[in-house]
This record gives structure tokens, C-alpha cells and sequence, in this order.
């Protein structure tokens, strides 16, 4: 019973103490993960969400920090077998603009639009 409880202490003893380098990878991990779609849950990053598929993912890009590589890299390797979707933040080129274009472009439009019809409606009528 004593060995057991021992064992039992040295153990949480272990989990208990993180050296600085484990703690740097798990906050590069979570950095990575939070800017990856789950491909099951969809509006969630692998960070958040809780499903299988993504505890599998943030092993892959931990193992990938481990051995060296960059964040850029790691993503890049997603987006070689995801496509772009994979990235929560697409990249503002080509048609991907349009997601960071048009939402600026409405508000612009929008507001001229008001402009327009505060103009109309506080004009004094002409005499004709």
C-alpha cells in the first residue's frame, strides 16, 4: 500500500512540474491550433474544439513545434492536406479579398446611401 501511494505521489509530482520548455510549447501549440478549422465541427478552431479528430490535429502540430518546424510550416502542412479552408483567417489574396473587401465596401455604400437621403429629406422645397 505504501509502494502505491508513492508511486501515486511521485507521479503527480511528475505531471505537477513543467519545465519552461513544455510550457513555450504548449502555449506555440495552442497559437497554431487556434488559427485551424475542425474539419468536424466546422465554426470551432482545434484548440477549441473537443471532438477526436482535433485532439489528433493539435498532436500532429505539436509533434511538428517539437521537431522544429514553424508555425508557417505547420499551417502549410494543414493547408497541403485541408486546402485554404483549414485556415479560421484566409489569406487576403486573390479571391479571398472579397471576405476582407466587402464587408468595408457595404458599410462605405451604406452610409452614402444615408447621406444621400438625409440630404433629400432635410432640403426646403423650391417654389416652382
Amino acid at each position: 500500500m505504501k509502494i502505491a501511494l508513492l508511486t501515486l505521489f511521485m507521479a503527480m509530482l511528475g505531471a505537477a512540474q513543467q519545465t519552461p520548455a513544455d510550457s513555450l510549447l504548449e502555449a506555440r501549440t495552442a497559437e497554431v491550433a487556434a488559427q485551424l478549422r475542425c474539419p468536424v465541427c466546422q465554426g470551432l478552431s482545434i484548440q477549441e474544439s473537443p471532438s477526436e479528430l482535433s485532439q489528433q490535429m493539435r498532436a500532429v502540430v505539436k509533434d511538428q513545434l517539437r521537431a522544429g518546424k514553424t508555425p508557417d510550416e505547420v499551417k502549410a502542412y494543414f493547408v497541403s492536406k485541408y486546402g485554404e479552408w483549414i485556415l479560421l483567417e484566409p489569406k487576403a489574396k486573390g479571391f479571398n479579398l472579397l471576405v476582407y473587401a466587402l464587408p468595408v465596401l457595404l458599410v462605405a455604400g451604406g452610409l452614402g446611401v444615408i447621406v444621400i437621403a438625409v440630404r433629400k429629406w432635410t432640403q426646403t422645397p423650391t417654389a416652382t
